[in-house]
């Protein structure tokens, strides 16, 4: 009689799947995602159903992630450019067509609202990583002409994000490009003079504080809102129920914490609707309230953690664009942790970014799951091949 072979269990057919990740990564993501779900069930517990729809959002995210990670970089390479001019035609529509909240266009109607601009976080960075790659192949360097290209192609996004209105993500997207031309061989006497202007505006800035924000004079590129939040963030005691009251509370909520805070759903400025946003923006300051200095630290060393082990992965990433990619998504996190714990310790202007897994929202959430599933993919790439 024939020998009749039992199918391998489920067990056995996935496994192939996990050969190669990264339980580093993993393990530390799923503490910062371990955190953001006991902080929204506390900071959402008012909020009808955001908790489960964050936990439905992380497993999202998940799935992505797992799925991302399976797909070798030359097949994300192949992808770069379509996505990159896909990003384009939707922030275009966005401007034609977009839908409207609170005075800025950044949604899309699609059968499901989308935010356009959520997709060129990845694909920006995306192309340029491939644009340099491209480059070096043909050319054996990268040259200044490479260079002009590269910020051409980042520099239209920005704009038709910071059209939108919408600082907070336009400065995601410039960080991320720039970080992939800086580290493609950009000269460091191109990068120093921005970054010396830079320091000279904020120590103007803060020196004629006073004046600046008294003249009522519009300031160049900026809107009246930005304007404002600079001002506030130069003093937000000028109108502390005003303008002023997002900082002032969120300051006030992370400073009542203490050393251990008040305790889980024990945080009185957050349940009494005194920090505003509490379940995105400013849900650091709902974090902070209720587990206090300890609580922050253990937020800051997972990021840490986060942050360095995808700093080894980009230093061993086998190819420029793995390294680009890598070292454009690793500003990304960042770029987030810092500018939302900036903003609700008052430190940064108050804008529109969200702390990554901890706050709020579902095109985020899947943006952060693509990061690092290409993260993964990376290093996967990089244990597998042979020596």
């Amino acid at each position: 009689m024939p020998t009749v072979l039992n199918p391998p269990s489920l067990w056995r057919r996935l496994l192939p799947l996990a050969q190669g990740l990264d339980w580093w990564l993993i393990a530390t993501v799923a503490w910062l995602c371990g955190i953001g779900l006991v902080v929204m069930y506390s900071s959402g517990y008012d909020h009808g159903m955001r908790f489960a729809e964050h936990a439905r959002n992380m497993a999202l995210a998940a799935g992505i992630m797992l799925v991302i990670a399976q797909v070798p970089p030359r097949r994300l390479m192949n992808v770069a450019a379509p996505a990159y001019v896909l990003g384009m035609a939707l922030l275009v529509a966005v401007a034609l067509f977009g839908i409207t909240k609170k005075g800025a266009t950044r949604w899309l109607n699609l059968g499901v609202v989308v935010q356009p601009s959520e997709l060129l976080k990845i694909a920006t960075p995306l192309m340029l990583a491939w644009w340099f790659q491209r480059r070096e192949t043909l050319t054996g360097r990268v040259c200044a002409i490479d260079f002009m290209v590269a910020c051409g192609l980042l520099v239209l996004p920005v704009a038709l994000i910071m059209k939108q209105p919408d600082l907070g993500t336009a400065l995601l997207v410039m960080a991320a490009g720039l970080a992939a031309i800086f580290f493609a061989g950009l000269p460091w006497k191109l990068t120093l003079p921005p970054v010396v202007l830079g320091i000279v505006a904020v120590a103007l800035c803060i020196a004629f504080q006073q004046r600046l924000c008294a003249t009522g004079v519009h300031w160049p590129i900026l809107h009246d809102y930005q304007q404002q939040r600079v001002c506030t963030l130069l003093d937000p005691t000028s109108d502390p129920l005003g303008k002023g009251f997002h900082v002032l509370q969120g300051m006030i909520a992370i400073g009542s914490g203490g050393m251990w805070g008040k305790g889980f759903m024990h945080g009185t400025q957050t349940h009494l609707n005194f920090v505003p946003e509490g379940t995105t923006d400013f849900i650091f300051a709902a974090y902070g309230e209720e587990f206090g200095l300890m609580g922050n630290l253990a937020l800051i060393a997972g990021f840490s953690c986060l942050i360095g082990r995808a700093l080894f992965i980009a230093a061993s990433a086998p190819t420029l664009f793995t390294r680009l990619l890598a070292a454009s998504l690793i500003t990304i996190f960042f770029a987030y942790a810092f500018v939302n714990m900036g903003m609700v310790s008052g430190i940064l202007p108050v804008v529109g970014v969200p702390l990554p897994f901890i706050s709020y929202g579902g095109t985020a959430m899947v943006t952060l799951g693509l990061a690092i599933g290409m993260l993964l993919a990376i290093s996967k790439m990089r244990r597998l091949m042979p020596n």
